[in-house]
């Protein structure tokens, strides 16, 4: 087993090591960058959409103006709510996908560095 895994295997090792940990920290950046764009658009949406809701509600002077916003708010709270939802399944939908591509760069990466090992050993149990 020992005469297997000679020093030539150990530095291509590392160097598979090294480059899939710089391939998958890529990838982990640009994750987190598509998130962070997301989450400031969507934060950004629901500012302008209470500033103009509050411009609204600052302009009612009687109770029948106040009445008038009743249906403004229960629309404005569910319209945020929905796009919360719709944000969050988003976000999750961009960390699924980022776990996958860096689980996948580690995959290939084991599988590589694992082939010259495993065929050796398997014709010597044979």
């Amino acid at each position: 087993m020992i005469e297997q895994f000679n020093a030539q295997q150990f530095v291509a090792f590392g160097k598979q090591f090294t480059d899939s940990a710089l391939k998958a920290h890529g990838l982990a950046i640009a994750g987190f960058e598509r998130t962070m764009d997301l989450q400031f658009k969507h934060f950004e949406s629901q500012v302008n959409a209470a500033v103009e809701f509050f411009n609204e509600a600052v302009e009612a002077r009687d109770a029948d103006s106040a009445r008038a916003l009743l249906p403004k708010t229960v629309a404005l709270l569910k319209d945020t709510a929905e796009k919360n939802y719709a944000t969050s399944q988003e976000l999750m939908g961009l960390t699924v996908k980022t776990s996958e591509a860096i689980g996948d760069v580690f995959k290939s990466s084991f599988e590589a560095v694992n082939a010259p090992v495993a065929k050796p050993a398997a014709r010597k149990a044979k």
